[in-house]
C-alpha cells in the first residue's frame, strides 16, 4: 500500500478498523447471548475493503 493516502481513503480504512471490533461483553449479557458475534465482522484475508 502507498505511503501517501488521500484523507477520504484514510477515513474509510479507519472506520473499517473500528467496525472490526468484537461485540462487547455487556451487550452479550444484556441480550442474553442473542448477539454473540457481529454479523458484519470482516476477516483481513477473505473480505477486502472497497477503499
Amino acid at each position: 500500500m502507498a505511503r501517501f493516502k488521500p484523507t477520504a481513503k484514510k477515513r474509510r480504512l479507519a472506520k473499517s478498523g473500528k467496525q472490526k471490533r468484537a461485540v462487547p461483553t455487556w451487550v452479550i449479557a444484556k441480550t442474553a447471548g442473542k448477539f454473540r458475534t457481529h454479523p458484519k465482522r470482516r476477516h483481513w484475508r477473505t473480505r477486502k475493503i472497497k477503499a
